[in-house]
């Protein structure tokens, strides 16, 4: 009796062993599957991706800064015009 309980314990085992391994492939799958599944909705939303982001995020922050001294520029070149033009 001790002798087959031994192997039906050492079966059983396997089974639960074999099982583990088999929910763990099947886990790694679904995870690849959804991830593959995500960057595809991703995708298809036409979102942009951190990087191009944060490029034009930059590129704008400079554009606003020379916006800036360009309009300062322009007040000053102004204020010199007008003071050419008043009369002596």
């Amino acid at each position: 009796m001790s002798q087959s309980n031994n192997r039906f314990l050492d079966e059983l085992a396997k089974l639960m062993t074999d099982a583990a391994g088999a929910a763990q492939g099947m886990r790694r799958e679904v995870e690849s599957l959804m991830r593959a599944q995500g960057e595809r909705l991703l995708r298809d939303l036409d979102l942009v991706q951190r990087e191009e982001f944060e490029a034009v995020k930059e590129m704008a922050a400079k554009a606003r800064a020379e916006n800036e001294r360009l309009a300062a520029r322009i007040a000053e070149l102004e204020g010199e015009i007008a003071s050419l033009r008043k009369p002596a």
